[in-house]
């Protein structure tokens, strides 16, 4: 179960797990509201809030019990920060449990994000736009004049955002 961190009385933590304290709740709320923004899961930012604030790496039963989170959501949520590139594992000597930091580089970060999860949405764009262009013909009078107008703006879209986002991945020095 996730963490309602708008009431600020709210201190998780699993048995021996210190609470979380006012900055990291803190941090963690303000990776939430961007998450949603960029319609990410509620936990993964939870994680990357954690990780982000830590002075020291953690292991995933830490990330568990002083989020609340179910194993796993913990796993999922760092499996897929590492895929991005925003966790990674770090050794900690004397101790054999995997540990996570969080990987902090805004442009490293924002050129995986928009390679992985917005490139790979419009990969398949104009297939659909063909897919939906063959639908339209099909519908009555004046709602296939209106399906076409928006079909129009749709391709107008997907080109802009074709041709703007490479320039906005080397920009950010990603374009590979």
């Amino acid at each position: 179960m996730s963490v309602g961190f708008q009431d600020k009385t709210v201190a998780p933590g699993g048995p021996g797990m210190a609470p979380l304290n006012p900055v990291e709740v803190e941090v963690i709320h303000l990776f939430v509201q961007f998450s949603r923004a960029l319609g990410q899961p509620r936990s993964v930012a939870e994680i990357y809030g954690l990780l982000f604030i830590s002075h020291r790496p953690l292991p995933m039963n830490e990330l568990i019990g002083r989020l609340e989170l179910s194993k796993g959501s913990a796993s999922q949520g760092l499996r897929y920060l590492q895929d991005l590139g925003a966790a990674r594992t770090v050794y900690v000597a004397g101790d054999r449990r995997t540990h996570y930091e969080a990987v902090a580089e805004l442009r490293n970060l924002a050129g995986r994000f928009l390679r992985q999860q917005i490139l790979t949405h419009f990969q398949d764009s104009g297939a659909r736009l063909a897919h939906i262009t063959t639908q339209v013909e099909k519908l009555p009078g004046e709602e296939r004049k209106h399906a076409i107008g928006r079909v129009k703006m749709l391709r107008s879209w997907e080109k802009n955002a074709k041709r703007m986002l490479p320039l906005v991945l080397r920009i950010l020095g990603n374009g590979r």
